[in-house]
């Protein structure tokens, strides 16, 4: 599962414009190993999608990662999920550490909202309590990684 990411990361840096690629140097990138056991530890992410009129809209999110697939629960009737009825397209931000010593793992992709019981069992276990409405499926199609020499060691 881990080659998903690595290999959607590797098509990001391919297409990448020459800004991109200097701020995300290649020996700083996180491989495919590493990226999955980031996303893996962590709970969070910060989401952000686009409102019917353009202006963007972000939210904290959990999220429950399968393969290059992140599964983020959320309330009925949540902004973010009437955004993607509009525009499905999801950006994804998870960052820890400030400065000299941070990590960053940025995300976008296609997500639609799923009804939670079309949601695999394993992914809504994942979860607790009766909160969740719906769930946002997200497909890693853009990867971009970077962490400060010493932060994953």
């Amino acid at each position: 599962m881990t080659d998903e990411l690595a290999a959607a990361q590797e098509r990001t840096f391919a297409a990448a414009t020459p800004a991109t690629a200097q701020s995300y140097p290649a020996e700083r990138r996180l491989s495919g190993s590493q990226l999955a056991d980031y996303l893996d530890r962590r709970a969070f992410a910060v989401i952000g999608t686009a409102r019917p009129d353009g202006r963007p809209h972000a939210a904290m999110s959990s999220y429950v990662r399968r393969g290059a697939t992140f599964w983020l629960p959320t309330v009925a009737g949540a902004v973010r999920d009437r955004n993607l009825r509009n525009l499905p397209w999801l950006t994804f931000v998870v960052a820890e550490g400030d400065r000299d010593r941070h990590a960053v793992v940025l995300i976008e992709g296609p997500a639609v909202p799923v009804p939670p019981g079309e949601v695999p069992a394993d992914v809504r276990a994942a979860v607790s309590g009766d909160w969740v409405g719906s769930w946002l499926r997200l497909s890693a199609r853009r990867v971009l990684s970077y962490a400060s020499p010493g932060v994953l060691d």
